[in-house]
């Protein structure tokens, strides 16, 4: 079966599939405080997200992060990830990963281990219980830094995810970076991203990394590395530290060339790009005759639709985000 293959030449080979829309946390930049959350029935079952993996495991896909929302408040969440685990396991691709708020983490760390998970992306902003608080809308940093135990002990390699945030986060970044090297953990940094309508304007918010790195370069010795992670992250080695550092730029240093995933929501709604609204429903194909094949052939239509860039931009106080989902929505 023909690779996955947009129409600028790009291949591919990662997906990142969103099995909730709900989360136990409200970060103020990913999600409204009171947010709706689908009803269940919109969402796909475990079977249909294990056969929608699928389909994009046949068409050349080798990396799948499951995301969310937080993937471990879904109900059975690691039924799936055993299903998925076995062809792993066969060879069938290359890596199974996930992206979580690590809330419930220490719950399922040994379990995930077992299924043949190496890796874990932990988002983690702070390490001040009362900034923790006020960014999360809930008081569950003693539970993350718990996961994270759980994490490590079951021989998991974990690397926290931290979005900047101008004024909240920035004067604590070097400490989490030494705190994360520290416990042999790497850290990558993230561009807050005009995803959604929420309470606070994303002029407040953004922070360009640009800037970021500038002063950490006033303070240490950061070597750029050729390490690949099958994301956007470019990595550099902290050299006082030893450990890697990633910057994600979507708005200072545009990655789009090298682009090799797509999303699907919790829905089956495939979305090409973050940054764009256009998608596809792969639900309708799931659930109608001939599943296999009209599956393919939403799968052809998507990639004829995958745009060359993004169109992220946070220039003009109180302008509309790029587009209006939540972040939580599309996966992580």
């Amino acid at each position: 079966m023909k690779a996955l293959r947009d129409t600028f030449g790009r291949q591919i080979t990662y997906l990142r599939l969103s099995v909730t829309d709900r989360c136990d946390l409200r970060c103020t930049y990913c999600m409204a405080e009171e947010m709706k959350f689908l009803p269940k029935r919109d969402v796909l079952s475990l079977e249909e997200l294990e056969r929608l993996a699928g389909a994009f495991i046949d068409r050349g896909v080798k990396k799948i992060r499951i995301t969310g929302g937080e993937p471990l408040v879904r109900r059975d969440i690691m039924t799936l990830m055993a299903r998925l685990g076995r062809r792993l396991e066969k060879g069938d691709f290359d890596e199974l990963t996930l992206t979580t708020n690590g809330t419930q983490l220490h719950h399922h760390a040994d379990v995930l281990a077992s299924l043949g998970v190496k890796r874990i992306n932990v988002s983690l902003d702070t390490l001040d219980d009362a900034k923790f608080e006020t960014l999360t809308r809930r008081n569950r940093l003693s539970d993350v830094l718990r996961g994270l135990d759980a994490a490590q002990a079951a021989g998991l390699k974990v690397k926290i995810n931290t979005v900047a945030l101008k004024g909240v986060n920035e004067d604590e970044i070097p400490a989490m970076i030494e705190w994360a090297h520290g416990r042999a953990m790497d850290l990558t940094l993230i561009e807050v991203m005009p995803l959604g309508e929420i309470e606070e304007d994303r002029v407040d918010q953004y922070l360009p990394l640009t800037a970021v790195q500038d002063k950490l370069q006033a303070r240490w010795t950061l070597t750029p590395m050729e390490m690949k992670t099958g994301g956007p992250a470019r990595y550099m080695r902290v050299e006082e530290t030893g450990g890697a550092l990633g910057l994600i730029t979507p708005l200072t240093n545009n990655f789009c060339a090298g682009c090799n995933r797509v999303r699907v929501t919790c829905t089956g709604e495939i979305y090409m790009c973050l940054g764009h609204g256009d998608k596809i429903d792969l639900r309708a194909a799931l659930r109608g005759p001939n599943p296999d094949e009209a599956l393919n052939v939403a799968l052809d239509r998507a990639m004829l639709k995958k745009p060359e860039r993004h169109a992220f931009d946070i220039t003009e106080r109180g302008a509309a985000p790029a587009v209006s989902r939540h972040m939580s929505v599309t996966g992580g």
